[in-house]
């Protein structure tokens, strides 16, 4: 398993708009890997591979893998040259105490920690402590004080600054939402070598869907594939405190097979495709949904005259943190999956 690339795709910063690192990063893996490679105009990655043999009119096969991660644009800089910020993606405020964060400008990289503003411990008050600070409270603090100003401008894109972890059998680092779709697009590929497969291939490394699915809109009307695969994590709430109901995945469990969320219901006999070849194939997986959130697999769906569609999903620990935790096992069975699915010679 190629550990090494998936560490080097989590920890390249690209916040919705700001792909360009993620981008280059993939752009470099992916050479001998497509036929075809194209940017479009929102920044996403469009990869094509041709039908090796079969039908003359093959059908499209679209994979959409997110590049961004959740994240900030710098609002504004204070006289004083404390940097507020504004949320690219979701965050749960409670996870933002006392982060270091990296602060990616034209003239560099610069470290910083983010604290919200307020009276810290010692001296605040019983009420001060069970407040719980909105987003745009917090700021960052560069230690560059007045000459922050010369460095930083608003735009300028802010993401966490922790490094990927392995931890026996768990991987933990943040944006593995979704550089593990990215990394999955990158395997699954070079995993069929020079083998037949009777689709046309599309890997759409897109952009902006964690502000709205956005670059997965445009690249699924560009393509106007016949079956697209949403290439995503999800929830694993398999840790105390969350009903066995609300567990979404259980880690070391395989790969999950993505039946619904908010943003679109998967196309029941691809389900079905997907559960027998896994079932036969013995590859782990469970089937999964989500009450709310949503993720590509809805933007091929609706593209054009629409596609059938499914999401194929890896279970993650504390989404939307710096410690998102996924199983290898969970991840080489999606893997296992796509290559199983995409070398089919129907």
């Amino acid at each position: 398993m190629n550990i090494d690339l998936l560490k080097r795709l989590c920890e390249t910063p690209g916040v919705p708009g700001h792909e360009d690192r993620v981008r280059e990063l993939i752009l470099s893996e992916v050479e001998g890997l497509f036929d075809a490679i194209e940017v479009d105009a929102m920044g996403s990655l469009l990869c094509r591979r041709d039908a090796r043999g079969g039908a003359k009119t093959p059908s499209k096969v679209m994979l959409l893998c997110h590049m961004d991660e959740i994240g900030f644009l710098v609002s504004h800089v204070s006289k004083e040259g404390f940097v507020y910020l504004q949320p690219v993606g979701g965050f749960d405020p409670r996870n933002l105490f006392s982060r270091r964060v990296m602060i990616c400008t034209e003239g560099g990289d610069l470290k910083g920690v983010m604290n919200p503003g307020g009276r810290p411990v010692h001296i605040a008050s019983a009420e001060d402590r069970k407040k719980i600070p909105e987003v745009h409270e917090f700021f960052v603090d560069t230690g560059l004080g007045e000459a922050t100003k010369d460095h930083v401008k608003v735009g300028d894109m802010v993401v966490m600054d922790e490094p990927f972890l392995e931890m026996g059998d768990k991987l933990v680092s943040k944006a593995l939402d979704n550089r593990v779709a990215c990394w999955l697009g990158i395997e699954a590929i070079r995993s069929l070598g020079d083998a037949a497969h009777s689709a046309e291939i599309h890997v759409a490394f897109t952009t902006q869907e964690e502000v709205g699915l956005r670059g997965a809109r445009t690249a699924a009307y560009r393509v106007q594939p016949d079956i697209g695969l949403g290439i995503d994590t999800t929830l694993a709430c398999d840790t105390p405190g969350v009903p066995e109901q609300d567990r979404t995945t259980e880690q070391g469990k395989g790969f999950g097979l993505h039946v619904r969320d908010s943003s679109f219901i998967a196309d029941k006999a691809l389900v079905a495709e997907f559960d027998a070849l896994a079932t036969e194939a013995d590859i782990p997986f469970q089937r999964t949904m989500l009450r709310a959130g949503g993720q590509d697999g809805a933007a091929a769906q609706q593209a054009a005259a629409g596609a059938r569609a499914v999401g194929i999903v890896v279970g993650t620990r504390y989404i939307h943190t710096v410690t998102e935790m996924v199983d290898r096992r969970d991840l080489q069975a999606a893997c296992d999956i796509l290559g199983a699915y995409l070398s089919r010679e129907t």
